[in-house]
């Protein structure tokens, strides 16, 4: 049974961790403070230790520094509230595994805790990179179709290269996995993996999150602040639908892909990066170069590796393997017994033209096993769009 140390002030957290996690079959301790949690690491080593960012006697970071020298091999993932995500990526700097966002998306909590016990396991047995692919599978993303293999063909390559890589794909195709397995396998994985979606923010917002801004540069500019490329120095920075980036950002954006520099919003300060740039886009990015809706020059240095995901209905042998995956998935954590789906459902599955790819079969396969009374998945129980 793999040990967690959860160490958070809010009892409420404390009890919702704990409560979730051993139902994953994990062994949960609690501690309410930095200090308490130091003094439980020094008498056992745990194989996670979950601790928030701020707390009262002794922070995160204490936690990370002092459990980091005692037991080199415990994965530490931190917990951050809103406005605490920069402390969270100089942690990352320092050692720290990866951190989780308050409020808790509860199944991106596991797939992260997932993922580190593999990588714990394979330091301590000393793998190489091209074992720890084999045994990680690529981050859960999931097919032995052959469109499938050679996107897992091109991740180690991508990742072992210093080039910027392009993901095209549909909405819902697994786009952000693909980028988190190349950053995972590079040899910037112990760096920041900073993610922004250009077409969730809007356009005034969108320059100062990315290059931060001076205090005084505007309305509410009460302090300096740094954007995300400065935020993720020597990571990763992970542009989501690129194409929906303003074509003034876009110059910007360049100066970044050329020169490696830029300037916050209101300084005139040059402040100097040294980031990787993946983008993905669900868009013909060479259609809108030619109706001048992106830059030529930017689409050619973002599109030096390319990789298409394809959509799920171009791989429909994944179809059963990805249903089956997400039945096991929700039926643990449900608490049901439903260990398969019926030949007739998978065929209605393979016979729908899933718009919204595996995010879809996703939420297809979830709800048929909350709303499922018997111990099998038929017809009746998905609901599909018509």
């Amino acid at each position: 049974m793999h040990s967690i140390l959860v160490v958070d002030d809010e009892k409420g957290i404390r009890e919702f961790l704990e409560i979730t996690l051993k139902k994953e079959g994990y062994e949960v301790t609690l501690s309410s403070n930095g200090e308490e949690a130091v003094e439980l690491c020094q008498k056992r080593e745990f194989d996670i230790v979950l601790a928030d960012i701020k707390m009262p006697k002794g922070d995160g970071h204490m936690v990370l520094r002092k459990v980091k020298k005692l037991w080199p091999e415990t994965i530490i993932i931190l917990i951050t509230a809103y406005g605490s995500l920069e402390s969270a990526i100089e942690a990352m700097k320092d050692g720290a595994y990866d951190y989780i966002s308050k409020p808790f998306n509860v199944n991106e909590l596991k797939a992260l805790l997932k993922n580190a016990l593999k990588v714990r396991k394979l330091r301590q047995k000393g793998l190489e990179k091209e074992e720890f692919i084999e045994a990680d599978h690529f981050d859960n993303i999931i097919g032995k179709s052959p469109e499938m293999k050679k996107v897992f063909s091109l991740i180690p390559k991508a990742a072992s290269a210093k080039s910027n890589v392009l993901i095209i794909g549909e909405s819902g195709t697994g786009k952000e996995l693909v980028a988190r397995a190349i950053h995972r396998h590079s040899n910037r994985k112990d760096k920041p993996f900073v993610t922004i979606n250009c077409g969730g923010i809007p356009e005034n917002l969108l320059e100062s999150e990315l290059f931060g801004y001076k205090k005084g540069s505007f309305t509410g500019a009460t302090t300096n602040k740094i954007g995300l490329f400065e935020a993720a120095s020597g990571g990763t920075v992970f542009l989501d639908e690129v194409g929906d980036l303003p074509l003034l950002l876009q110059v910007k954006l360049l100066r970044v892909v050329q020169d490696k520099v830029f300037t916050p919003v209101g300084d005139t300060r040059e402040v100097k990066v040294d980031v990787r740039i993946i983008s993905a886009t669900n868009q013909d990015l060479e259609q809108k170069v030619i109706n001048e809706k992106f830059r030529e020059d930017l689409y050619y240095r973002l599109n030096v590796i390319q990789i298409r995901i394809p959509p799920l209905r171009e791989r429909k042998m994944d179809i059963p393997l990805l249903a089956q995956y997400f039945l096991e998935k929700y039926a643990r954590e449900m608490g049901k017994e439903i260990k398969q789906i019926s030949s007739y459902a998978l065929d209605a599955l393979k016979n729908y033209h899933f718009p919204g790819n595996v995010r879809e079969l996703e939420n297809i396969i979830e709800r048929s096993v909350a709303l499922e009374t018997s111990n099998i998945i038929l017809p009746e129980s998905l609901t599909l769009a018509s």
